[in-house]
């Protein structure tokens, strides 16, 4: 992350490690990785006798063929349509990462995959690595933007020192988003970070919303080398880098320990008694207090 790009009051509250871990490693082109996975969908069904599957069908085609086609030009878009029984809204999003190509790619595998998924179901909701789609029946009230939607967590654990190292990415990450940019894409000190809000989210909801996805992967992944948390209105990811200390390294190397409990304690210093306060204290300072 360059530093030229933070607001001059942001300078402040970005911990010396964090800036110094992310400007040394180079940036990981996330472009390769497989944006078509599935993640989760939700599908609730809440048809009625009085939207009928022959009258839904053609609207929900209408629809798709509405976001499919704005996929090659945007990655993010929101539109409804119907007739005058029924009116759906709905909405894609896609990576902030991924080209207009890939966007188009991957939004064009949803319809397919949400009639296999959802059917009729609404609202419906399905998210692969790289795009989502989801849509609901106009005038249904929304859910939370905070809501967990879902959540994974590697079996392998970090060893010594991870978990700050971890604490740092998210931290880069977390001063990013606070800078204006609804996606965020860091490497600290072979931890790699992802995260991204809803294109509707203004800056201090959408930085409330990754500190809380933040906060939820801290206490269900631990010490997890890498995890998913997806909220309604934002998602983090984390993984691993496997170039460095974690997996590779003998647990019974003398060396492998105290590089581990050196890099650690030097993570710690700046990042575990420091980074979480100065976030915190920099994200009132933007967008006020809003004591839960």
């Amino acid at each position: 992350m360059d530093p030229s790009t933070i607001p001059k009051n942001h300078h402040s509250f970005l911990p010396i490690f964090v800036l110094c871990c992310c400007l040394i490693l180079p940036f990981v082109n996330t472009s390769n990785l497989d944006y078509n996975k599935l993640v989760y969908n939700h599908c609730k069904n809440q048809t009625s006798n009085d939207h009928p599957t022959e009258s839904l069908s053609p609207i929900l085609s209408a629809l798709f063929q509405e976001l499919s086609k704005q996929s090659s030009k945007s990655k993010f878009f929101v539109t409804s349509t119907g007739d005058e029984k029924m009116a759906l809204s709905g909405l894609f999003q896609c990576r902030g990462d991924l080209s207009n190509q890939d966007c188009y790619s991957c939004v064009n595998k949803l319809p397919e995959l949400s009639n296999s998924l959802c059917g009729q179901s609404l609202p419906a909701r399905v998210q692969l690595s790289g795009c989502s789609i989801r849509y609901q029946a106009d005038g249904v009230v929304q859910t939370s933007q905070f809501q967990l939607l879902h959540s994974a967590c590697s079996g392998e654990n970090g060893l010594i020192g991870f978990q700050e190292k971890r604490d740092a990415a998210f931290s880069a990450v977390q001063e990013c988003i606070l800078s204006g940019q609804g996606f965020c894409d860091e490497t600290c000190d072979s931890i790699h970070v992802m995260a991204q809000c809803d294109g509707i989210l203004g800056v201090c909801d959408c930085g409330e919303c990754v500190n809380t996805a933040v906060e939820i992967a801290r206490e269900e992944c631990g010490y997890s080398v890498s995890g998913e948390i997806y909220l309604d209105g934002c998602f983090i990811t984390y993984s691993y880098q496997t170039n460095g200390f974690s997996g590779d390294w003998d647990e019974g190397s003398s060396s492998g320990k105290l590089v581990a409990i050196v890099i650690g304690g030097i993570a710690l210093i700046f990042d575990k008694s420091k980074t979480r306060f100065q976030l915190n204290h920099g994200f009132h300072h933007c967008c006020g207090s809003n004591d839960n």
